[in-house]
């Protein structure tokens, strides 16, 4: 163990930027450990926040996903129910009103049984 620490210390006597990051540990390596710990949290609760945000988001849009789908259903069910009703005013109004094709026809027989009588 002396002997691993010799080296370690030989090893930092040699490399100035060594001797630094030696002292910045010594001075600051609690801090460092809490700082890391700290980030490791906020890290843990932005992970778990995106994972909520990101199941709302799916929820809200299976949500409007099915209020379009029920929307559309509801005016294809209308604008049946409206064609529906177009079709049987205009049969109603047809079987009201005589053609004129056909009234014409009429009239033109009916003059010549009158002119033939």
């Amino acid at each position: 163990m002396a002997k691993e620490n010799k080296a370690i210390e030989e090893k930092i006597s040699d490399d100035p930027s060594s001797k630094i990051e030696a002292i910045k540990n010594l001075i600051f390596g609690e801090n460092i450990a809490a700082y890391n710990s700290e980030f490791e949290q906020v890290k843990k609760d932005i992970a778990t926040k995106k994972k909520e945000l990101e199941d709302f988001i799916d929820d809200t849009r299976k949500e409007l996903n099915q209020a379009i789908d029920n929307l559309s259903t509801d005016i294809n069910i209308r604008i049946t129910e409206l064609e529906d009703n177009l079709a049987d005013k205009a049969d109603l109004l047809d079987s009201k009103k005589v053609d004129k094709k056909t009234l014409g026809d009429l009239l033109i027989t009916l003059g010549e049984k009158i002119s033939q009588k």
